[in-house]
């Protein structure tokens, strides 16, 4: 470090474990439990380098409606502990130093224009990335692209299957520094937070192994398909699933404007549902996800949609029922059931579907986190699921179930058909 880091007060202790931080490396892995200063560490990391030389930064997360939603807020903290508000100049929405370092605050779902208008990043601080999905790493990824670039991760784990642990835990990339950063190694470690790990320890212990210790979790509580993704798991159900051109595909669509509309692609061949391709946006028009489903040159049946589809658009006078058969799709709309209902229809059909583990992987992480609310005071779990960003992909997914619930013959005593040598997962 240079000397503006020599010259840091005495409460601004950088911990030790972070020093590669100021080594070059393209990736940079900060993950760990609740209280590892990860995110505090990154923050003073970045304001230091940002003053020695002149950098653009950007700091993002999957999600942000608003400023408040970004690490602003924290930045704006550490100049002051750092004692550089001579040198930063805060705005709402941007902070800029004197010597014309920047830092912006994007959202990463649904902004990849406002992203692209961001040239020469010299850093991409990734914030809360555990949610962030694969769509959106395969487009940042090649974006941040300018000669000696970074792309800084920080998350607390939570399941091994997760995009971000997979991407960059389970395999991480060349050129990358991945530290455990977990309370131990917090020389910011309050004695209000020794209590609350303490507690924890005491009372829910496995709990505390993934807040505290940042283990991953079996299912994240809550789950409300957490024993059918770990069967689907232990049954190689989750593999490399080819479309096959010989059967039609049916697609199943929840949808959404402000939130993700999304698309299930389904195959029933014999006693197997084979969900071959995943796809969702959000703010798009009707028109582009017809266009998606062309480019996908998939030989279509049936378009399933929600009882909502019939509502008329207020913009084209038609409701996207209309609109689709309008341009030469076949829809039938879901029958309207109860959600529980819904659920159990999931649970009846899910021990036959096979996914595509790439081209579904954002809808497999919507269904591994699709879970039940739970009261925070009582740790009770409500009858009602959480409408989160998880919520979308796994209403379309009970729109499969229910769609197809009628068409269902179970063989007594039949389990799942697995894929036999010269079948169509053979080799």
């Amino acid at each position: 470090m240079s000397n503006l880091a020599e010259t840091i007060t005495p409460q601004a202790d950088f911990p030790e474990k972070l020093a590669p931080l100021f080594e070059p490396y393209r990736y940079k892995i900060l993950y760990g439990g609740r209280g590892g200063a990860k995110s505090w560490g990154i923050a003073r990391a970045l304001l230091i380098m940002g003053a020695e030389r002149p950098l653009r930064i950007l700091c993002a997360r999957e999600l942000q409606k608003s400023i408040k939603d970004s690490v602003h807020r924290l930045l704006s903290d550490q100049i002051g502990v750092l004692e550089l508000d001579s040198f930063y100049d805060t705005t709402q929405n941007v902070i800029r130093g004197q010597n014309g370092t920047e830092f912006f605050f994007e959202g990463l779902k649904h902004n990849s224009q406002q992203i692209k208008s961001y040239e020469g990043i010299d850093i991409a601080w990734v914030e809360e990335a555990v949610t962030v999905s694969k769509a959106s790493w395969d487009f940042l990824i090649p974006t941040i692209r300018k000669e000696g670039s970074e792309i800084w991760v920080s998350f607390n784990p939570e399941l091994e299957e997760d995009e971000t642990y997979k991407r960059f835990v389970t395999r991480t990339p060349t050129n990358s520094i991945a530290i455990k950063m977990n309370w131990r190694d917090n020389p910011w470690f309050t004695s209000v937070l020794e209590q609350e790990k303490d507690d924890l320890k005491r009372d829910e212990p496995e709990d505390y192994e993934t807040v505290w210790e940042g283990q991953c979790r079996a299912a994240v509580a809550g789950a409300i398909y957490a024993k059918e993704m770990r069967k689907a798991m232990d049954d190689d159900r989750i593999r490399a699933v080819p479309y096959d051109a010989s059967h039609a595909v049916q697609t199943f669509w929840d949808l959404g404007w402000a939130d993700n509309t999304s698309i299930w692609f389904v195959q029933k061949i014999g006693f197997e549902y084979r969900i071959i391709d995943f796809y969702q946006n959000a703010r798009q028009s009707i028109q582009h996800y017809l266009q998606i489903l062309q480019d996908k040159a998939y030989l279509y049946d049936i378009d399933y949609l929600p009882h909502d589809a019939k509502a008329t658009q207020l913009g084209s006078g038609k409701s996207i029922e209309e609109l689709l058969k309008n341009h030469g799709r076949k829809v039938e709309i879901v029958p309207k059931l109860s959600i529980v209902d819904g659920i159990n229809a999931v649970r009846t059909i899910f021990p036959a579907c096979y996914f595509d583990a790439e081209k579904c992987v954002d809808g497999l992480q919507a269904l591994r986190r699709y879970r039940y609310k739970v009261n925070p005071e009582t740790g009770r779990e409500s009858k009602d699921p959480e409408h989160d960003i998880y919520s979308h992909a796994s209403d379309a997914f009970r729109y499969f179930a229910v769609g197809y619930q009628d068409k269902i013959k179970p063989t007594p005593g039949r389990g799942p058909v697995a894929p036999s040598a010269h079948g169509w997962m053979g080799g």
